[in-house]
């Protein structure tokens, strides 16, 4: 598919919005980019994304940061053993009006476009439930109402490696709903030399408006409008297809979701990159978030110590 002119000059300037919007981001959040960066794709495909990393590495701060730069409304949920549905979706009280009692919504805190559900593996599998709803109808049911939420929605949940006792692990099905699952490390020296200085000073930072909500949702549209080439498609598709056939470390595979989500999320890249196609090298960065949460390694694999991204690293350089 070849572009025009016009297009390709459409594109670049695409680019150079999100390198502004990059840029504003860094205002307050230092390094990180490759995490920050997957965050946007992942709302930019229209998905969900789940952050694993350590405590104290400023992921609320950083989703805090986007809505910001993004003009979107942000809240938490600190996911606790006790959380109830109902503190997530909201729930029905009594209200007297003009003499007469009668029953009124209370919004909870899922009516936002960006939501942190913070540890979500700490609350239980009931109150996680409440949330698959939001995640996949992008809609709240509570009695007999329903209430659609605000364009654009999206939810970035965060679990932690460590500490796992308490906690209620995802259920598979559960972990194909998030589009992405991103890794965040340590910083390097100079990074958190930078964090130090930056965070040791009186002075406030403050986030301005790069980028606003009607112009989000024609990103959102124009990411699927992004050219792909066939032959680009079908190495994608191979890869999430070989999930389910490579024995030697993987004891269950990826589904068809991991397949629109490989071709989304590349296309969702290449656009941040300010390209009009999708390059081989986009399928091969996203592959890694796409399917570290949808593959099930062996027992074997798991014994010796094999984590996933190698064997995604293994598999993508025999599938040609």
């Amino acid at each position: 598919m070849n572009s025009t002119g016009g297009t390709s000059q459409t594109y670049r300037n695409t680019g150079e919005a999100f390198t502004a919007l990059f840029n504003e981001i860094g205002k307050v959040i230092v390094g990180q980019h490759e995490s920050v960066e997957q965050i946007i794709i992942a709302i930019l495909a229209n998905g969900h994304a789940l952050v694993e990393s350590n405590p104290g590495l400023g992921k609320t701060l950083t989703i805090s940061t986007i809505a910001k730069a993004m003009d979107l409304k942000f809240s938490r949920i600190q996911c606790t053993p006790d959380l109830m549905p109902a503190d997530i979706t909201g729930t029905h009280i009594i209200e007297e009006r003009d003499g007469r009692k009668e029953f009124k919504f209370e919004a909870g805190p899922i009516f936002a476009n960006i939501v942190l559900a913070d540890e979500i593996n700490r609350a239980s599998p009931k109150t996680q439930s409440a949330l698959l709803e939001a995640m996949q109808e992008k809609q709240v049911t509570a009695g007999n109402e329903t209430f659609v939420l605000d364009k654009p929605f999206f939810i970035l949940a965060t679990q932690n490696p460590i500490e796992m006792e308490g906690t209620f692990p995802l259920p598979e099905a559960q972990l194909d709903r998030f589009l992405l699952k991103i890794l965040v490390d340590y910083p390097t020296l100079e990074d958190e030399t930078e964090i130090v200085n930056r965070y040791t000073q009186s002075a406030v930072i403050q986030v301005n408006k790069v980028i606003d909500k009607n112009t989000l949702l024609d990103l959102q549209s124009f990411v699927r409008d992004t050219p792909i080439a066939d032959d680009i498609k079908a190495r994608a598709i191979k890869i999430v297809m070989t999930t389910r056939e490579w024995g030697k470390h993987i004891e269950y595979g990826a589904s068809p979701r991991a397949s629109i989500g490989l071709i989304l999320a590349a296309k969702a890249r290449a656009l941040i990159r300010g390209r009009d196609y999708v390059s081989n090298e986009d399928i091969e960065a996203m592959a890694y978030p796409i399917l570290r949460h949808r593959i099930i390694l062996t027992f074997e694999s798991e014994r010796q110590g094999v984590s996933k991204d190698q064997v995604i690293k293994e598999m993508l350089l025999q599938i040609k």
